[in-house]
């Protein structure tokens, strides 16, 4: 193994769930039967164990997911986890004294210590102390690209350079060359480090999903560039035609992914985003239908501290409402202002 995590410098949400009744086939659900970031059928468990303080099953999940390589759902799980553990410390400890060693325990606290280090204004400097934790993670099992995931993450919020940040991403892509969390990490290092070069990022994430297979989450890639330019107001216009294209492909993903799947459903509540701000309303709809009741934290919590009530605001309105802007206050960028590049409220780091 090239040991680049060596080089590491030392400077460098509980689910609201409600019964749902049966509905007439290919109607969104009511407000009532909404879903804010629900777990899937193999993290849900683990979840309602953890409030009991139980570690087992988590770790459990994480052992299957890392024995049959399954990265895309341990990314997901490892950042689900991490967040309890920020609520509940007690338990994290627990499973950390009992099994030091776990391969899930050390990834765990791994995105645990970045993501408390992150709110911070000494991001930077409370980043130093992460190193070798990710160092740990990374040796438990060579083939897991998580860990390489949260070094890239970790390299955007220590302002570590290009060379250094190229290292990790090689390392990263050797492990999985289509790993979604890695190629997501690295469309953030670009917004963050040329910050308005936008076409920067489009040229990554069109290359990735060019050479990601069909099925891939990367497909979703340029989509989530689009979000980032259609949330920040700066650098010079892209395309209309290349923001359609990028919606377009993630259209696609969609549609050969599972519906009402809550695996899937980040990736749709952004493309609605995007389709509605480019003023594709029947688009909207059906990828409305394919979310089902499935509301994520992302992307709405970038524009209200309620995000679960901003998507049933902007669902009703699709349910409504005929074609045309939607009400003032729900989409943070005006759609006539695409062509101008004006105005737009900022984005979070997407």
């Amino acid at each position: 193994m090239v040991d680049t995590m060596a080089l590491l410098p030392s400077f460098i949400r509980p689910t609201r769930m409600t019964k749902r009744p049966a509905r007439p086939a290919g109607r969104p659900p009511a407000g009532d039967e909404a879903v804010l970031d629900a777990p899937d059928d193999r993290l849900s468990p683990a979840l309602v164990a953890a409030g009991r303080g139980e570690w087992a099953a988590a770790a459990g999940l994480l052992a299957a997911t890392r024995a049959a390589a399954e990265w895309e759902p341990r990314d997901r799980y490892v950042r689900r986890l991490a967040a309890f553990a920020r609520s509940r410390p007690e338990w994290y400890e627990e499973w950390r004294t009992t099994a030091p060693a776990d391969p899930g325990v050390l990834l765990v606290g791994t995105q645990l210590a970045v993501d408390r280090a992150w709110p911070s204004p000494a991001r930077a400097e409370l980043l130093r102390e992460v190193s070798p934790l990710i160092t740990a993670a990374a040796r438990a099992d060579d083939r897991d690209p998580v860990p390489w995931r949260i070094a890239l993450d970790h390299a955007r919020g220590s302002r570590a350079g290009h060379r250094y940040f190229e290292e990790l991403w090689e390392a990263a892509v050797r492990r999985a060359p289509h790993h979604y969390g890695c190629h997501v990490a690295a469309l953030r290092y670009l917004a963050a480090s040329w910050h308005g070069s936008h076409r920067e990022c489009f040229d990554f994430a069109d290359r990735a999903a060019q050479d990601a297979p069909a099925g891939s989450l990367v497909q979703a890639l340029p989509a989530r560039a689009a979000f980032g330019y259609l949330t920040d107001g700066c650098g010079p216009a892209v395309p209309r035609a290349r923001l359609d294209a990028a919606a377009d492909r993630a259209i696609a993903l969609s549609g050969r992914l599972p519906a009402a799947d809550p695996a899937s459903a980040e990736v749709r509540n952004k493309l609605l985003y995007v389709l509605l701000t480019l003023d594709r309303w029947e688009d909207a709809r059906v990828q409305l239908r394919l979310i089902g009741p499935y509301a994520t934290s992302f992307p709405w919590d970038r524009f209200s501290d309620d995000p679960l009530g901003h998507f049933l605001r902007l669902r009703e309105h699709l349910e409504t409402a005929g074609p045309g802007p939607a009400p003032a206050g729900l989409l943070p960028v005006p759609v006539e202002s695409l062509g101008a590049r004006g105005g737009h409220a900022r984005g979070a780091d997407h």
